[in-house]
Protein backbone atom coordinates (compact mmCIF):
# COMPACT_ATOMS: atom_id res chain seq x y z
CA UNK A 1 0.00 0.00 0.00
CA UNK A 2 1.36 3.45 -0.98
CA UNK A 3 2.27 5.30 2.11
CA UNK A 4 2.76 9.00 2.16
CA UNK A 5 6.56 10.28 3.16
CA UNK A 6 6.23 13.24 6.01
CA UNK A 7 9.01 15.19 7.11
CA UNK A 8 10.44 14.38 10.18
CA UNK A 9 10.51 17.72 12.28
CA UNK A 10 11.78 18.35 15.57
CA UNK A 11 8.99 18.12 18.25
CA UNK A 12 7.47 21.00 19.89
CA UNK A 13 9.17 20.46 23.51
CA UNK A 14 12.80 19.79 21.51
CA UNK A 15 12.26 23.15 20.13
CA UNK A 16 11.11 25.10 23.19
CA UNK A 17 13.96 23.18 25.18
CA UNK A 18 16.61 24.10 22.59
CA UNK A 19 15.00 27.81 22.60
CA UNK A 20 15.45 28.08 26.25
CA UNK A 21 19.29 26.70 26.12
CA UNK A 22 20.44 28.96 23.41
CA UNK A 23 19.13 32.12 24.55
CA UNK A 24 20.08 31.38 28.27
CA UNK A 25 23.54 30.39 26.65
CA UNK A 26 23.71 33.51 24.15
CA UNK A 27 22.82 36.00 26.99
CA UNK A 28 25.25 34.51 28.95
CA UNK A 29 27.79 34.61 26.77
CA UNK A 30 27.23 38.20 26.06
CA UNK A 31 27.19 38.81 29.35
CA UNK A 32 30.72 36.73 29.95
CA UNK A 33 31.98 38.85 26.83
CA UNK A 34 30.86 42.32 28.73
CA UNK A 35 32.37 40.87 32.12
CA UNK A 36 35.19 39.43 31.17
CA UNK A 37 36.10 42.86 28.86
CA UNK A 38 35.66 45.22 31.93
CA UNK A 39 37.43 43.04 34.37
CA UNK A 40 40.27 42.88 31.36
CA UNK A 41 40.26 46.76 31.07
CA UNK A 42 40.41 47.21 35.15
CA UNK A 43 43.14 44.55 35.89
CA UNK A 44 45.34 46.21 32.92
CA UNK A 45 44.52 49.60 34.08
CA UNK A 46 45.47 49.24 37.74
CA UNK A 47 48.61 47.58 36.78
CA UNK A 48 49.45 50.22 34.50
CA UNK A 49 48.55 52.93 36.79
CA UNK A 50 50.79 51.01 39.33
CA UNK A 51 54.37 50.59 36.93
CA UNK A 52 53.87 54.22 35.24
CA UNK A 53 53.86 55.45 39.28
CA UNK A 54 56.09 53.44 40.22
CA UNK A 55 58.68 53.63 37.30
CA UNK A 56 58.08 57.94 37.78
CA UNK A 57 59.30 57.23 41.57
CA UNK A 58 61.97 55.33 40.69
CA UNK A 59 63.59 57.48 38.07
CA UNK A 60 63.22 60.91 39.91
CA UNK A 61 65.40 58.25 42.95
CA UNK A 62 68.13 57.33 40.14
CA UNK A 63 67.77 61.48 38.92
CA UNK A 64 68.80 62.55 42.42
CA UNK A 65 71.50 59.80 43.05
CA UNK A 66 72.94 61.43 39.89
CA UNK A 67 73.17 64.50 40.70
CA UNK A 68 74.75 63.72 43.83
CA UNK A 69 78.24 64.11 43.56
CA UNK A 70 79.20 60.54 45.39
CA UNK A 71 76.40 58.65 44.29
CA UNK A 72 76.23 55.28 43.43
CA UNK A 73 74.16 55.01 40.61
CA UNK A 74 74.88 51.36 39.43
CA UNK A 75 74.74 50.29 42.95
CA UNK A 76 71.38 51.75 43.48
CA UNK A 77 69.69 50.46 40.11
CA UNK A 78 71.43 46.87 40.97
CA UNK A 79 71.39 46.29 45.09
CA UNK A 80 69.00 48.84 46.20
CA UNK A 81 66.07 50.23 43.61
CA UNK A 82 62.68 48.55 44.55
CA UNK A 83 60.51 47.86 42.19
CA UNK A 84 56.88 46.30 42.45
CA UNK A 85 56.24 42.60 42.32
CA UNK A 86 59.25 41.08 40.18
CA UNK A 87 59.89 43.65 37.93
CA UNK A 88 63.15 45.17 36.99
CA UNK A 89 64.87 48.33 35.99
CA UNK A 90 67.09 48.91 33.15
CA UNK A 91 69.47 52.61 33.22
CA UNK A 92 71.51 53.77 30.31
CA UNK A 93 74.00 56.53 31.01
CA UNK A 94 76.58 58.07 28.67
CA UNK A 95 79.67 58.21 29.31
CA UNK A 96 83.13 59.41 27.40
CA UNK A 97 83.72 55.38 26.58
CA UNK A 98 80.50 54.90 25.53
CA UNK A 99 77.02 53.95 27.24
CA UNK A 100 76.79 52.56 30.52
CA UNK A 101 74.29 50.13 31.50
CA UNK A 102 72.94 49.20 34.24
CA UNK A 103 69.90 46.37 35.08
CA UNK A 104 68.77 44.16 37.71
CA UNK A 105 66.91 42.36 35.75
CA UNK A 106 67.17 38.75 34.19
CA UNK A 107 63.97 38.48 32.46
CA UNK A 108 64.12 41.14 29.81
CA UNK A 109 67.47 43.15 28.60
CA UNK A 110 67.22 46.70 26.93
CA UNK A 111 68.23 44.85 23.77
CA UNK A 112 64.58 43.21 24.51
CA UNK A 113 62.74 46.17 24.89
CA UNK A 114 60.17 47.22 22.08
CA UNK A 115 62.13 49.50 19.65
CA UNK A 116 59.35 51.97 19.46
CA UNK A 117 59.84 52.63 22.98
CA UNK A 118 63.40 52.88 23.46
CA UNK A 119 63.57 55.28 20.32
CA UNK A 120 60.59 57.35 22.01
CA UNK A 121 62.61 57.80 25.29
CA UNK A 122 65.74 58.60 23.62
CA UNK A 123 63.64 61.25 21.57
CA UNK A 124 63.62 63.26 25.41
CA UNK A 125 59.52 61.41 25.86
CA UNK A 126 57.98 59.13 27.82
CA UNK A 127 56.59 56.30 26.83
CA UNK A 128 54.57 53.13 27.51
CA UNK A 129 53.78 49.48 25.69
CA UNK A 130 53.01 46.52 26.40
CA UNK A 131 54.89 43.55 24.87
CA UNK A 132 55.97 39.82 24.09
CA UNK A 133 59.41 38.31 25.04
CA UNK A 134 59.84 34.22 25.17
CA UNK A 135 56.33 33.98 24.81
CA UNK A 136 55.51 35.76 28.27
CA UNK A 137 54.02 39.20 28.30
CA UNK A 138 55.61 42.09 29.58
CA UNK A 139 54.44 46.01 30.22
CA UNK A 140 57.71 48.61 29.92
CA UNK A 141 57.68 51.91 30.96
CA UNK A 142 60.25 54.52 29.84
CA UNK A 143 61.62 57.75 31.31
CA UNK A 144 64.22 60.35 29.84
CA UNK A 145 66.05 61.49 32.11
CA UNK A 146 67.07 64.82 29.62
CA UNK A 147 69.04 66.67 32.72
CA UNK A 148 71.68 63.71 32.08
CA UNK A 149 70.71 62.42 28.82
CA UNK A 150 70.06 58.72 30.38
CA UNK A 151 67.37 57.01 30.11
CA UNK A 152 65.90 54.97 32.45
CA UNK A 153 62.89 51.62 31.67
CA UNK A 154 60.86 49.49 34.05
CA UNK A 155 59.62 46.12 32.51
CA UNK A 156 56.66 44.64 34.38
CA UNK A 157 55.71 41.03 33.72
CA UNK A 158 52.08 40.37 33.00
CA UNK A 159 51.69 36.64 33.51
CA UNK A 160 49.54 36.85 37.05
CA UNK A 161 47.14 39.52 35.14
CA UNK A 162 47.01 36.90 32.29
CA UNK A 163 46.60 33.81 34.75
CA UNK A 164 43.72 35.94 36.26
CA UNK A 165 42.26 36.80 32.92
CA UNK A 166 42.23 33.11 32.06
CA UNK A 167 40.62 31.80 34.93
CA UNK A 168 37.71 34.59 34.72
CA UNK A 169 37.47 33.70 31.15
CA UNK A 170 37.06 30.02 32.04
CA UNK A 171 34.76 30.51 34.94
CA UNK A 172 32.57 33.07 32.82
CA UNK A 173 32.35 29.70 30.11
CA UNK A 174 31.51 27.31 32.84
CA UNK A 175 28.83 29.55 34.04
CA UNK A 176 27.56 30.28 30.47
CA UNK A 177 27.29 26.49 30.14
CA UNK A 178 25.75 25.81 33.55
CA UNK A 179 23.63 28.57 33.22
CA UNK A 180 22.58 27.16 29.50
CA UNK A 181 21.70 23.53 30.76
CA UNK A 182 19.95 24.96 33.99
CA UNK A 183 17.67 26.89 31.33
CA UNK A 184 17.26 23.91 29.29
CA UNK A 185 16.35 21.94 32.13
CA UNK A 186 13.68 24.22 33.08
CA UNK A 187 12.18 25.13 29.90
CA UNK A 188 11.72 21.36 29.37
CA UNK A 189 10.38 20.69 33.12
CA UNK A 190 8.03 24.19 32.11
CA UNK A 191 7.05 23.37 28.54
CA UNK A 192 6.06 19.74 29.63
CA UNK A 193 3.63 21.24 32.44
CA UNK A 194 2.24 23.64 29.45
CA UNK A 195 1.78 21.07 27.00
CA UNK A 196 0.02 18.42 29.07
CA UNK A 197 -2.94 20.25 28.12
CA UNK A 198 -2.24 19.81 25.12
CA UNK A 199 -1.49 16.09 25.02
CA UNK A 200 -4.74 15.55 26.92
CA UNK A 201 -6.40 17.25 24.12
CA UNK A 202 -4.74 14.90 21.32
CA UNK A 203 -5.41 11.68 23.82
CA UNK A 204 -8.96 13.11 23.64
CA UNK A 205 -9.18 13.95 19.87
CA UNK A 206 -7.52 10.89 18.91
CA UNK A 207 -10.05 8.48 21.22
CA UNK A 208 -12.79 10.34 19.42
CA UNK A 209 -11.37 9.89 16.08
CA UNK A 210 -11.14 6.08 16.96
CA UNK A 211 -15.03 5.94 17.55
CA UNK A 212 -15.20 7.19 20.97
CA UNK A 213 -17.74 10.15 20.65
CA UNK A 214 -18.26 9.91 24.63
CA UNK A 215 -14.69 11.06 25.36
CA UNK A 216 -14.69 14.36 26.70
CA UNK A 217 -11.56 16.58 28.30
CA UNK A 218 -11.66 16.60 32.38
CA UNK A 219 -12.19 19.98 34.24
CA UNK A 220 -8.88 22.25 34.28
CA UNK A 221 -8.31 24.41 37.22
CA UNK A 222 -6.24 27.09 35.31
CA UNK A 223 -9.32 29.89 33.65
CA UNK A 224 -7.26 29.52 30.46
CA UNK A 225 -7.56 26.10 30.18
CA UNK A 226 -10.85 26.02 31.36
CA UNK A 227 -11.58 27.67 28.34
CA UNK A 228 -9.85 25.44 26.35
CA UNK A 229 -11.52 22.28 27.75
CA UNK A 230 -14.95 23.43 27.75
CA UNK A 231 -14.49 24.53 24.10
CA UNK A 232 -13.26 21.29 23.18
CA UNK A 233 -16.22 19.75 25.16
CA UNK A 234 -18.57 21.59 23.78
CA UNK A 235 -17.43 20.91 20.03
CA UNK A 236 -17.43 17.56 21.10
CA UNK A 237 -20.87 17.13 21.98
CA UNK A 238 -21.94 19.15 19.12
CA UNK A 239 -19.81 16.38 16.57
CA UNK A 240 -21.52 13.53 18.86
CA UNK A 241 -24.97 14.83 18.17
CA UNK A 242 -24.80 15.29 14.61
CA UNK A 243 -23.50 12.71 13.96
CA UNK A 244 -25.62 10.66 15.93
CA UNK A 245 -28.54 12.24 14.34
CA UNK A 246 -27.25 11.81 11.19
CA UNK A 247 -26.68 7.83 11.94
CA UNK A 248 -30.29 7.87 13.24
CA UNK A 249 -31.13 9.36 10.44
CA UNK A 250 -29.75 7.00 7.74
CA UNK A 251 -31.15 4.58 10.32
CA UNK A 252 -34.88 5.39 10.16
CA UNK A 253 -34.73 6.13 6.66
CA UNK A 254 -33.29 2.38 5.62
CA UNK A 255 -35.81 0.90 7.87
CA UNK A 256 -38.84 2.73 6.26
CA UNK A 257 -37.76 2.26 2.86
CA UNK A 258 -37.29 -1.72 3.73
CA UNK A 259 -41.03 -2.33 3.89
CA UNK A 260 -41.98 -0.79 0.84
CA UNK A 261 -39.09 -1.82 -0.85
CA UNK A 262 -39.91 -5.35 0.09
CA UNK A 263 -43.11 -5.08 -1.13
CA UNK A 264 -42.22 -3.40 -4.44
CA UNK A 265 -39.23 -6.39 -4.89
CA UNK A 266 -42.15 -8.89 -4.75
CA UNK A 267 -44.16 -7.38 -7.17
CA UNK A 268 -41.35 -7.11 -9.64
CA UNK A 269 -40.56 -10.24 -9.34
CA UNK A 270 -44.31 -11.38 -9.92
CA UNK A 271 -44.12 -9.31 -13.28
CA UNK A 272 -40.32 -10.52 -14.17
CA UNK A 273 -42.17 -14.57 -14.19
CA UNK A 274 -44.24 -13.41 -16.53
CA UNK A 275 -41.74 -11.24 -18.85
CA UNK A 276 -43.20 -13.69 -21.69
CA UNK A 277 -46.90 -12.52 -21.82
CA UNK A 278 -45.33 -9.20 -22.39
CA UNK A 279 -44.82 -7.17 -25.07
CA UNK A 280 -40.96 -6.39 -26.26
CA UNK A 281 -40.83 -2.85 -25.61
CA UNK A 282 -42.75 -3.31 -21.81
CA UNK A 283 -40.14 -6.71 -21.48
CA UNK A 284 -37.62 -3.95 -21.86
CA UNK A 285 -38.83 -1.61 -19.32
CA UNK A 286 -39.25 -4.32 -17.03
CA UNK A 287 -36.30 -5.30 -16.94
CA UNK A 288 -35.23 -1.60 -16.53
CA UNK A 289 -37.60 -1.78 -13.67
CA UNK A 290 -36.08 -4.60 -12.12
CA UNK A 291 -32.41 -3.97 -12.06
CA UNK A 292 -32.97 -0.63 -10.24
CA UNK A 293 -35.46 -2.71 -7.45
CA UNK A 294 -32.71 -4.95 -7.39
CA UNK A 295 -30.36 -2.13 -7.16
CA UNK A 296 -32.30 0.18 -4.92
CA UNK A 297 -33.10 -3.18 -2.16
CA UNK A 298 -28.90 -3.82 -2.11
CA UNK A 299 -28.76 -0.26 -1.04
CA UNK A 300 -31.23 -0.14 1.63
CA UNK A 301 -29.63 -3.65 2.81
CA UNK A 302 -25.74 -1.92 2.15
CA UNK A 303 -26.98 0.78 4.43
CA UNK A 304 -28.89 -0.51 7.07
CA UNK A 305 -25.01 -2.12 7.66
CA UNK A 306 -23.11 0.73 7.52
CA UNK A 307 -25.78 2.13 10.45
CA UNK A 308 -25.52 -0.84 12.41
CA UNK A 309 -21.72 -0.37 12.13
CA UNK A 310 -21.81 3.14 13.20
CA UNK A 311 -24.24 2.57 16.24
CA UNK A 312 -21.62 -0.09 17.31
CA UNK A 313 -24.67 -2.49 17.86
CA UNK A 314 -22.27 -5.60 15.69
CA UNK A 315 -19.41 -6.63 17.54
CA UNK A 316 -16.60 -8.87 16.55
CA UNK A 317 -17.38 -12.37 16.99
CA UNK A 318 -13.86 -14.63 16.60
CA UNK A 319 -14.12 -18.51 16.32
CA UNK A 320 -12.06 -21.17 14.96
CA UNK A 321 -12.73 -21.51 11.22
CA UNK A 322 -10.68 -24.18 8.42
CA UNK A 323 -9.75 -21.10 6.42
CA UNK A 324 -9.56 -22.75 2.79
CA UNK A 325 -13.14 -24.42 3.01
CA UNK A 326 -14.66 -20.93 4.46
CA UNK A 327 -13.29 -19.33 1.25
CA UNK A 328 -14.89 -22.27 -1.33
CA UNK A 329 -18.11 -21.73 0.14
CA UNK A 330 -18.36 -18.25 0.28
CA UNK A 331 -17.16 -18.37 -3.96
CA UNK A 332 -19.53 -20.84 -4.30
CA UNK A 333 -22.39 -19.20 -2.56
CA UNK A 334 -21.93 -16.06 -4.77
CA UNK A 335 -20.87 -17.64 -8.35
CA UNK A 336 -17.41 -17.71 -8.42
CA UNK A 337 -16.70 -20.99 -7.64
CA UNK A 338 -14.29 -21.36 -10.64
CA UNK A 339 -11.96 -18.68 -9.30
CA UNK A 340 -8.36 -20.12 -8.21
CA UNK A 341 -7.97 -19.83 -4.78
CA UNK A 342 -4.41 -19.79 -3.38
CA UNK A 343 -3.39 -19.79 0.13
CA UNK A 344 0.26 -19.20 1.22
CA UNK A 345 1.79 -22.18 3.95
CA UNK A 346 2.63 -19.93 5.93
CA UNK A 347 -0.59 -19.07 6.73
CA UNK A 348 -2.44 -21.45 9.47
CA UNK A 349 -4.68 -24.13 7.90
CA UNK A 350 -6.81 -22.59 10.92
CA UNK A 351 -7.51 -19.15 12.12
CA UNK A 352 -9.88 -16.84 13.67
CA UNK A 353 -12.02 -14.84 11.90
CA UNK A 354 -15.91 -13.17 12.46
CA UNK A 355 -16.93 -15.50 9.50
CA UNK A 356 -20.16 -12.96 9.01
CA UNK A 357 -17.92 -9.92 8.80
CA UNK A 358 -15.20 -11.89 6.45
CA UNK A 359 -18.22 -13.06 3.96
CA UNK A 360 -18.81 -9.77 3.43
CA UNK A 361 -15.45 -8.76 2.73
CA UNK A 362 -14.81 -11.26 0.31
CA UNK A 363 -18.60 -11.28 -1.45
CA UNK A 364 -17.38 -7.39 -1.95
CA UNK A 365 -14.34 -8.01 -3.15
CA UNK A 366 -15.67 -10.71 -5.59
CA UNK A 367 -18.39 -8.86 -6.59
CA UNK A 368 -16.47 -5.74 -7.05
CA UNK A 369 -13.86 -7.55 -9.38
CA UNK A 370 -17.09 -9.15 -11.44
CA UNK A 371 -18.78 -5.49 -11.97
CA UNK A 372 -15.66 -3.44 -12.81
CA UNK A 373 -13.09 -5.70 -13.04
CA UNK A 374 -13.75 -8.13 -15.71
CA UNK A 375 -14.28 -10.70 -12.96
CA UNK A 376 -11.93 -12.07 -10.39
CA UNK A 377 -8.85 -13.99 -11.47
CA UNK A 378 -7.31 -15.20 -8.38
CA UNK A 379 -8.36 -15.42 -4.79
CA UNK A 380 -4.88 -15.08 -2.48
CA UNK A 381 -3.94 -15.31 1.40
CA UNK A 382 -0.97 -14.23 2.53
CA UNK A 383 0.88 -13.89 6.53
CA UNK A 384 1.10 -10.33 7.58
CA UNK A 385 3.18 -9.71 10.12
CA UNK A 386 3.87 -12.00 12.98
CA UNK A 387 0.24 -13.12 13.53
CA UNK A 388 -2.16 -11.66 10.87
CA UNK A 389 -2.90 -12.42 7.41
CA UNK A 390 -3.69 -11.36 3.82
CA UNK A 391 -6.84 -11.12 1.67
CA UNK A 392 -6.29 -10.27 -1.69
CA UNK A 393 -8.61 -10.58 -4.79
CA UNK A 394 -7.16 -10.04 -8.30
CA UNK A 395 -8.84 -9.00 -11.23
CA UNK A 396 -7.97 -8.20 -15.07
CA UNK A 397 -9.43 -4.90 -15.35
CA UNK A 398 -8.35 -1.36 -16.56
CA UNK A 399 -7.39 -1.36 -12.57
CA UNK A 400 -8.07 2.04 -10.10
CA UNK A 401 -6.19 5.24 -11.24
CA UNK A 402 -3.67 6.55 -8.29
CA UNK A 403 -5.38 9.09 -8.00
CA UNK A 404 -8.79 7.42 -6.43
CA UNK A 405 -7.09 4.37 -5.03
CA UNK A 406 -7.85 5.86 -1.45
CA UNK A 407 -11.81 7.48 -2.37
CA UNK A 408 -12.92 4.67 -3.50
CA UNK A 409 -13.12 2.95 -0.18
CA UNK A 410 -15.56 5.92 1.08
CA UNK A 411 -19.06 5.98 1.07
CA UNK A 412 -20.75 6.36 -2.55
CA UNK A 413 -16.95 7.29 -4.27
CA UNK A 414 -17.02 5.74 -7.56
CA UNK A 415 -13.91 4.95 -9.42
CA UNK A 416 -13.69 6.16 -13.26
CA UNK A 417 -14.11 2.91 -13.99
CA UNK A 418 -17.47 2.64 -12.09
CA UNK A 419 -19.15 5.66 -13.09
CA UNK A 420 -21.22 4.15 -16.61
CA UNK A 421 -22.03 0.66 -14.38
CA UNK A 422 -24.94 -0.69 -12.13
CA UNK A 423 -23.49 -0.79 -8.45
CA UNK A 424 -24.40 1.09 -4.71
CA UNK A 425 -21.22 2.55 -3.82
CA UNK A 426 -21.03 1.04 -0.75
CA UNK A 427 -19.61 -2.60 -1.32
CA UNK A 428 -16.13 -1.46 -0.74
CA UNK A 429 -16.82 1.09 2.28
CA UNK A 430 -18.23 -1.67 3.69
CA UNK A 431 -15.00 -3.61 3.47
CA UNK A 432 -12.36 -0.83 4.98
CA UNK A 433 -15.36 -0.95 7.68
CA UNK A 434 -15.20 -4.80 8.33
CA UNK A 435 -11.51 -5.08 8.19
CA UNK A 436 -10.83 -2.07 10.38
CA UNK A 437 -12.69 -4.14 12.80
CA UNK A 438 -10.65 -6.70 12.40
CA UNK A 439 -7.83 -4.35 13.46
CA UNK A 440 -6.81 -3.90 9.80
CA UNK A 441 -7.07 -2.18 6.58
CA UNK A 442 -8.32 -2.05 2.99
CA UNK A 443 -6.16 -0.78 0.01
CA UNK A 444 -5.31 -1.43 -3.43
CA UNK A 445 -2.19 -1.35 -6.02
CA UNK A 446 -1.73 -2.35 -9.39
CA UNK A 447 -1.49 -6.05 -10.32
CA UNK A 448 1.30 -7.60 -12.15
CA UNK A 449 0.20 -8.05 -15.61
CA UNK A 450 -2.30 -5.52 -15.23
CA UNK A 451 -5.27 -5.05 -13.76
CA UNK A 452 -6.28 -4.34 -9.67
CA UNK A 453 -5.22 -5.89 -6.59
CA UNK A 454 -7.29 -5.43 -3.63
CA UNK A 455 -5.81 -6.54 -0.11
CA UNK A 456 -7.42 -6.79 2.70
CA UNK A 457 -5.08 -7.10 6.27
CA UNK A 458 -6.29 -8.81 9.21
CA UNK A 459 -5.15 -8.47 12.59
CA UNK A 460 -4.17 -11.01 15.26
CA UNK A 461 -5.80 -14.07 13.71
CA UNK A 462 -3.76 -16.97 15.39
Amino acid sequence: MARTRTRRTVRLRTRVTLFFSLATLLTSLSLGVVTYALARNYLLDQRTSVAKSQAWGNAKVVRDELRSPTGKVGELVINQLRTEGTGCAVLLVPAPAGTNEYDNCALVTVRELPAELVGQVAAGGYGMQRFENNGKPFLAVGVSIAEFDARYFETFPLTGTDQTLRRIATALGVGAGVSALLAGFIGWWTNRRLLRPLTRVARAASDIASGGLDTRMPPETDPDLARLAQSFNDMADAMQNRLEREARFASDVSHELRSPITALSAAVEVLDGRRHDLPDRSQQALEVVVTQVRRFDQMVMDLLELSRLDAGSTELHREEVQLEGLILRIARRYGFGEVPIVINPKVPPTVHLDKLRFERILANLLDNASQHGGGPTRVAVEPYGRTGMLLAVEDAGPGVARGERSRIFERFARGSAARHKIGTGLGLSLVAEHAQAHGGEAWVEDRAGGGARFLVSFGDVA
